[in-house]
């Protein structure tokens, strides 16, 4: 595996970067890439692009401080870049790529930092197969109003995954900005790792509205068995994990911590259960892994979504 690219040299060439979903990841990024000096393009609705050229991104970041930045914005890109990055959730995704023409692109390196492992395929599907690069973020970032970048971990951190001799320069590029990345050659292990340790914690805080402290005590032997679970899914799929490493991570967290998608249930948005429990699902029907604990409790959060849609 090559080596870790935190201490990579730094670079003044300046990257033109489209950022498709200013949220909570996108907009952090796109706020820290700008400040670094590099030329931004926010795609998002007609709202956000208002807010962002009137105002910029404004950031509160336990890692960067606060700052604003300005920012270039629009509904659709229509220019090259030398890199897309992709940060919407997975519900949004077929309908925010329409804001990203295939033509606009050229041929500009595709980086989608998606919760999952099912996405790769479609967007190489969509665009040309060998720009699109493998990645994953681990952060807690919120949007709190469009613009507006509440970042609440003091590490922000990608795998990239994929052909080595391009994703240097872009690791590097990260790396300068402050934003510590690695580059590894195993997409499928770079993708379970984030996706085994994700799913346990986003579940469960979804599930009983518990902030990831009280999971992790009130619903220890849960955590464990999910856990576990989705350990022995990835590691069918080749990917091996640590079910100890991940526990004693989780403890780490600062108590009043939320997941993502306990914070989209809470603003009433639409949920990535499919992304996130039904990849595990899915993975474990073809390895005919048993995953017992995961199956009841994606079971409940189907039907507690779905009245929630009825309802709204």
């Amino acid at each position: 595996m090559p080596p870790s690219l935190t201490n990579v040299p730094s670079s003044t060439h300046q990257w033109t970067i489209a950022v498709l979903g200013p949220g909570g990841v996108g907009g952090l990024l796109a706020g820290v890439l700008s400040r670094a000096g590099h030329r931004v393009i926010c795609v998002a609705g007609r709202d956000t692009v208002r807010t962002l050229r009137q105002d910029g991104i404004r950031v509160h970041s336990r890692q960067f401080g606060d700052f604003t930045t300005r920012v270039e914005a629009d509904t659709e890109l229509r220019e090259h870049v030398d890199l897309c990055l992709i940060t919407v959730k997975h519900t949004a995704l077929d309908a925010a790529l329409e804001r990203v023409p295939a033509q606009a692109l050229g041929d500009a390196l595709i980086l989608p930092l998606l919760n999952g492992v099912e996405h790769l395929p479609e967007l190489r599907r969509r665009y040309d197969a060998q720009d699109v690069a493998a990645g994953v973020i681990r952060v807690e970032s919120t949007r709190t109003a469009p613009g507006t970048i509440e970042h609440g971990s003091p590490f922000t951190e990608i795998d990239l995954a994929g052909a080595y001799e391009r994703l240097v320069p872009l690791a590097a590029m990260l790396t300068d900005a402050g934003v510590r990345t690695r580059v590894t050659d195993d997409e499928t292990a770079a993708l379970w790792a984030k996706l085994a340790f994700l799913a346990p914690l986003a579940l469960l805080t979804t599930r009983y509205g518990l902030a990831i402290g009280a999971v992790r005590t009130e619903r220890r032997e849960e955590l464990v068995a999910l856990v576990e679970e989705t350990g022995a899914v990835s590691r069918a799929c080749g990917a091996p994990t640590d079910p100890v490493q991940a526990l004693a991570l989780y403890d780490t967290f600062p108590a009043d911590s939320k997941s993502s998608m306990q914070r989209d249930a809470e603003a009433g948005h639409p949920l990535e259960l499919d992304a996130i429990g039904g990849a595990v699902l899915r993975a474990a029907e073809r390895h005919g892994v048993p995953v017992p604990v995961m199956g009841r409790l994606m079971a409940v959060l189907a039907a507690d979504s779905s009245r929630s849609e009825t309802t709204r």
